[in-house]
């Protein structure tokens, strides 16, 4: 499966994948304070497991950041 990520193309050796799946493999310690999007829908924490990306999807993958 073949996915743009951020901008970048990145492949993977499965079929189909959660977006929980998705984060566990690309961030698997950094995944509180995060929001993702998938083609330009946000997709709820509480959908993460059972939301499956599709084929040439875009995923966008915002962290939260500090500051002024």
């Amino acid at each position: 499966m073949e996915l743009k990520i951020n901008q970048q193309t990145k492949k993977f050796n499965a079929e189909s994948l959660s977006v929980q799946s998705l984060l566990d493999l690309e961030i698997p310690h950094k995944q509180i304070g995060i929001a993702v999007a998938v083609n330009n829908t946000v997709v709820p924490k509480l959908k993460w497991n059972e939301f499956f990306v599709q084929e040439t999807d875009e995923i966008l993958i915002i962290s939260a950041t500090q500051g002024g």
